[in-house]
């Protein structure tokens, strides 16, 4: 049989006008007040309504979509079907009607990045529905969620935001502009941040602890009648007291001071000599690794800062990882010059600040178990209430994941 004759005895298409005129009467059914149906009669006129636009033209299902989207109560067998179909059917819906989180959440899971967007562009989105977008990890709409001020972040999106931007440097200049987030994302963030982004993160999570000082004034000579023995007491004086130099450490060193460390490492920084510059510091060896190897160079100038340093230590220490100190017209290398802005621009408070947080969250938290867990990438094993094991594991995931 040939094509033509095939196409002539195919079956005609049956007549619709009925289909649409049926499907028009039950929405309007459905969009009744309720003084005119009860739930019962609208629901048994969706559960119709809804095996009619199963089998529709999708522009009989916008028409439907459209219409039922300033109804304050959608029956739920028809909500479903539309917020679950393309994002044309689902935009009026996503866009105007009052759902729940609930619905929100079905239609993330079961549907595709351009009803994330929509989603995400909602006025406003709940902490909820904001950690399941999140977690979807779709940048877009992780970026649009971040443009809009009625989306409320809790502390678990933030932190999944903070680790998504690890890879995806364009979320970072709109966290940052995010109300929520705190010292403890900002300080992790700072790692993988731009230089202009990291200067941003210094001027406005460099925080004073002076009203820590003033609270716990009294208990570091308890502590010290204590011997010292409680370690969880031992670890948070040593975030919050002035001191930031190991004194102790200098009877042990072979350097007379954290200067002349500094003046030896000109001639070239060894592993060695980096773990000697962090035991003066009051450091731990990976906290000060992380810092001398930063390609940036403002951790750097935070370290110097801290520890009361003068300004020729950058330039020395600069010098001892072999770094660049002109251009090729014979001016200041501007990485160079760009850490010595930082270094006079911050305060010693502050940048003691900075560098206590690093050292609490990348080697108070370094229990073996963790570093196993970094290495792997395991999250699951980190304590889901520990700020600095989580913080190690976005700060160091890479490094350990390299070696």
């Amino acid at each position: 049989m040939s094509e033509a004759h095939a196409l002539t005895s195919a079956p005609p298409e049956p007549p619709r006008r009925a289909r649409l005129a049926l499907i028009k009467r039950l929405a309007d059914v459905v969009c009744l007040p309720g003084s005119r149906v009860n739930a019962f009669e609208r629901a048994m006129t969706a559960d119709l309504l809804v095996e009619m636009l199963r089998e529709a033209d999708p522009r009989e299902r916008v028409r439907v979509s459209r219409r039922v989207a300033a109804l304050g109560e959608i029956p739920s067998s028809l909500l479903r079907l539309l917020l679950h179909d393309a994002v044309e059917v689902a935009r009026p819906l996503l866009e105007e009607a009052r759902l729940s989180d609930s619905d929100l959440l079905a239609c993330l899971a079961e549907t595709g990045s351009a009803h994330r967007r929509l989603i995400a562009v909602r006025k406003p989105v709940s902490e909820v529905v904001c950690e399941h977008l999140v977690e979807s990890g779709d940048a877009i709409a992780v970026a649009t969620l971040l443009a809009n001020g009625e989306a409320k972040l809790s502390n678990v999106a933030l932190e999944r935001v903070t680790a998504l931007s690890r890879t995806q440097a364009s979320l970072i200049p709109a966290l940052l502009k995010r109300i929520e987030l705190r010292p403890s994302h900002a300080y992790i963030l700072f790692w993988w941040a731009t230089p202009s982004d990291r200067r941003m993160i210094l001027q406005r999570f460099a925080v004073s602890r002076e009203i820590l000082q003033d609270a716990a004034a009294d208990i570091f000579a308890m502590a010290a009648d204590e011997g010292w023995q409680d370690p969880l007491a031992r670890k948070a004086l040593q975030f919050i007291e002035r001191r930031q130099r190991n004194r102790a450490a200098v009877e042990k060193s072979p350097y007379d001071s954290l200067e002349a460390a500094v003046v030896a490492a000109q001639d070239g920084l060894t592993r060695e000599l980096v773990q000697e510059i962090g035991y003066l510091s009051g450091l731990k060896p990976t906290t000060a690794a992380k810092i001398l190897t930063d390609l940036s160079g403002e951790p750097l100038a935070i370290l110097c800062k801290a520890t009361g340093l003068p300004r020729d230590a950058v330039i020395a220490l600069w010098r001892g990882l072999r770094r660049p100190e002109a251009d090729a017209q014979g001016r200041i290398a501007p990485a160079l010059e760009r850490t010595c802005q930082i270094f006079e621009e911050i305060a010693v408070d502050r940048a003691q600040t900075v560098l206590r947080y690093w050292n609490w969250a990348l080697s108070s938290a370094l229990t073996p178990a963790l570093v196993r867990a970094i290495r792997e990438g395991d999250e699951q094993s980190l304590d889901p209430f520990s700020a600095p094991q989580r913080a190690a594991m976005l700060a160091l995931g890479g490094d350990f994941g390299a070696r």
